[in-house]
């Protein structure tokens, strides 16, 4: 498969910094600039005074030459925020209208390439974060799930796409990248192979994918991409962009079995045509060996390479401070073999690192999350996004200091996730307890409020989408969540739910 070029991409850049202009300049709304910005990766933000842009990171893997392109463009252009997203991409916030358009044009010179990153498009391809370093996974399924990033670059001008296609890719039953309630998903196997899942998805009418294939060879991955495609385009609902999106295939074909049906009839047209889709791939071997020293700590994990490490940094929210992305970058140049791995909960590894280096990159990385429940997740947010109903980077903020002021030990609450609306960005259906942004009256006057979900899974085998019990008031989420950790702190989260299910729901009534 021949690879497209990021240069390729340059002849679209003139429209770009046409329509940006005349948005900025007031002569073009913000409904008609949004759809066409989203080609790009780029959209205005809230208030339309300021851009964002979505760099794609093909599987979350971020080598050095791509941080120390990001942390260029930070340094030479001011930017004062950055977002590691739950789609494993890095977004650049508060970019002026020139400055979208510079940074866009240097980051395919970068080999970064921005477009699709928003809109009607294939969205950045997702893998799990430490494959091919990880201990206990099945295979190493990066590769695979690269080369799926690249062929779908082919299909962003295609006709008649979903709104939104999400592909991705997981080495092991945790299910980092929820491959089994994608659009379309590849779950490693212990035998190599892979296990397809079609048709799921978060957000409005969530679904878990429909198993359309069983140990299929990685080499024939580009035949079922191909084939997910051309389902959508025969059976999707591509008039109602409500229902833009493969999961209502299930419903309008009448059940899963029908929608299984449907997508193998056209994977046989795909397999049939004799169109040459195989792949010819081996994992990259990790040349790089240990210096001798050893480390352990909480932020630290071995490799499966013996004496090899990865640092685990979790920024708050998912937003790192600039001067910590940029040191860090500086930091890897002079350590070969390394790089960043971006996770969908909006972690970053730091992989491949001795012994030695590991304590570098430790004292770098010390503004990262100090427990557990400051590894929670949350969207951009409403104070942001331009289709976000609330703050959920505030609301995490808030519940961050009030279970720090409440010196709660670490496990007494989970990871949260957090999303500012419906679209589920924050991922709030997978986790243990998630919030919706939502509104509540009080004395008959709207209010700023959150929906809360509890018991989400996303491992494979127990995928469960979290229960709605209910709306509660931004005010009140922090207390209840001190209340919530001071229960459990004996037992530790996990093991108190899973002892009393019902005395988290009896918690939460008094606030809902």
């Amino acid at each position: 498969m021949e690879k497209i070029q990021p240069e390729t991409w340059k002849q679209d850049l003139p429209a770009f910094r046409e329509k940006t202009a005349a948005f900025y300049a007031g002569e073009m709304d913000k409904a008609s600039y949004k759809g066409f910005s989203g080609f790009y990766g780029s959209y205005a933000q809230k208030g339309g005074k300021a851009s964002m842009l979505r760099l794609r990171m093909p599987g979350g893997r971020v080598t050095r030459e791509k941080l120390a392109f990001t942390a260029s463009a930070i340094r030479e252009y001011h930017i004062p925020r950055v977002h590691f997203t739950t789609c494993q991409t890095i977004q650049l916030h508060d970019l002026d209208g020139e400055t979208v358009c510079a940074v866009m044009e240097k980051a395919l010179d970068a080999g970064i390439v921005t477009m699709g990153g928003g809109g009607d498009y294939p969205r950045n391809v997702m893998c799990s974060p430490l494959s091919g370093v990880e201990q206990d996974e099945y295979f190493d399924v990066l590769p695979w799930a690269e080369a799926a990033g690249e062929y779908l670059m082919r299909f962003i001008k295609a006709e008649k796409m979903p709104r939104k296609l999400k592909v991705g890719f997981s080495n092991s039953p945790k299910n980092a990248t929820h491959a089994t309630y994608r659009d379309l998903g590849f779950a490693a196997r212990p035998d190599g192979t892979f296990d397809v899942y079609s048709a799921g998805g978060l957000g409005n009418n969530p679904r878990f994918g429909v198993k359309v294939a069983e140990a299929v060879e990685p080499a024939k991955i580009l035949y079922y991409i191909k084939a997910m495609w051309l389902t959508f385009r025969a059976y999707g609902n591509y008039e109602n962009r409500g229902k833009a999106r493969t999961r209502y295939m299930q419903e309008s074909l009448g059940g899963a079995e029908q929608y299984a049906a449907a997508y193998r009839e056209k994977l046989a047209e795909v397999l049939s045509c004799g169109e040459e889709l195989d792949l010819v791939l081996q994992p990259a071997a990790v040349e790089k060996t240990g210096d001798g020293s050893t480390v352990s700590g909480a932020r630290i994990l071995e490799q499966k390479q013996p004496g090899l490490y990865t640092v685990v940094w979790h920024p708050l929210g998912g937003q790192p401070k600039t001067e910590t992305l940029c040191a860090l970058s500086d930091t890897l140049a002079d350590m070969p073999g390394t790089e960043v791995r971006l996770a969908p909960d909006e972690t970053a590894y730091i992989i491949n690192l001795t012994g030695s280096e590991t304590q570098t990159v430790l004292d770098v990385t010390a503004d990262s999350a100090k427990n557990l429940f400051e590894t929670s997740v949350s969207c951009i947010g409403g104070a942001t996004c331009q289709v976000g109903i609330r703050d959920s980077q505030g609301l995490l903020a808030a519940c961050a200091a009030a279970v720090r002021e409440a010196g709660l030990p670490d496990g007494a609450l989970p990871q949260i996730h957090i999303s500012g609306c419906p679209s589920s960005c924050g991922t709030h259906q997978t986790g243990s307890m998630g919030f919706r942004g939502a509104s509540r009256l009080v004395d008959g006057k709207p209010q700023s409020a959150f929906t809360l979900f509890v018991g989400g899974n996303n491992r494979q085998g127990c995928e469960t989408m979290g229960r709605e019990l209910g709306v509660m008031l931004e005010a009140h989420i922090p207390a209840f969540l001190v209340e919530v950790g001071r229960a459990a702190a004996a037992q530790g989260f996990a093991a108190w739910n899973r002892a009393d299910p019902a005395a988290l729901d009896a918690i939460a009534a008094k606030y809902l």
